[in-house]
């Protein structure tokens, strides 16, 4: 990898410093848009005591789940936790440290860090234990609370309504960035499919160093500017990954076939 050519030649070669204890945000909504290449390959390397912002951390058997369940991440800041079952006993019992964040705070949290803005006001929280601090984060494993999160500012703005309260929210930023995208090309600008776009860029842009898997590496160039989601300079490393790769949908929803109605009358 030399100059602006970002890319480097296997999932492993490109998670390969990621050391124990690292703080990582990692892309993906869902079962949608997971970086699983990097995930698996970072999982086979052992690495472990992670810090791990998501929105959310898989389920028992995908995703963030697989690091989950092999005891390797120390601390999950995440929006949206119901699907794993394994998160629930381990937050439980005291194993895993949670930092519950409402979902557009977290994408505002990530994406301020990758701006440059160290906090923010934001109505969001105002009133509940997120801005009056008491939130578990950590259970002692016999249902006390070993740890719970801290107060924060709160602070009164005018308003289109008149003046409210808005709470003080502090930016993230971590020293690995892993998502998955569709598209991308060797300077490392990227582009995401539909909905595998969320939390992806706000992920990328709040690590120090980013790393993209990507379903098809094309020549600099070749990618319409006007469709870029994410320019390359918040992208450090690239590994394609092929467009065979699993995808999983955490859950199948159908809809009924209509009854034959030929014919009744009516």
């Amino acid at each position: 990898m030399t100059g602006l050519d970002k890319q480097v030649a296997t999932a492993a070669e490109a998670v390969a410093d990621i050391p124990d204890g690292a703080s990582l945000a990692v892309g993906g909504f869902g079962l949608c848009g997971n970086p699983m290449a990097l995930i698996t390959a970072l999982l086979e390397q052992g690495t472990s005591g992670l810090s791990v912002v998501s929105n959310n951390c898989g389920v028992d058997d995908w995703g963030l789940g697989l690091l989950l369940g092999a005891r390797r991440i120390r601390k999950m800041t995440s929006s949206y936790v119901g699907e794993n079952k394994e998160f629930e006993r381990q937050f439980l019992s005291g194993e895993l440290e949670v930092e519950l964040t409402p979902q557009g705070t977290l994408a505002e949290k990530l994406r301020a860090g990758g701006s440059g803005i160290a906090a923010f006001f934001t109505r969001t929280g105002v009133g509940t234990q997120i801005a009056e601090g008491g939130l578990p984060m950590r259970y002692d494993g016999a249902g006390g609370v070993l740890e719970a999160s801290p107060a924060k500012e709160v602070r009164t703005f005018p308003g289109p309504d008149g003046p409210a309260e808005y709470v003080l929210e502090e930016a993230i930023t971590t020293d690995f960035a892993l998502v998955h995208a569709l598209r991308g090309d060797r300077h490392g600008n990227l582009v995401f499919n539909k909905s595998a776009r969320n939390f992806s860029p706000q992920a990328a842009m709040a690590g120090r160093i980013c790393v993209a898997q990507v379903e098809e590496l094309v020549e600099p160039g070749e990618l319409d500017p006007d469709q870029i989601h994410l320019p390359g300079v918040f992208v450090h490393r690239v590994v394609e990954v092929g467009t065979d790769i699993e995808k999983r949908i955490e859950r199948r929803t159908v809809t009924a076939a209509p009854s034959d109605t030929s014919g009744q009358e009516g």
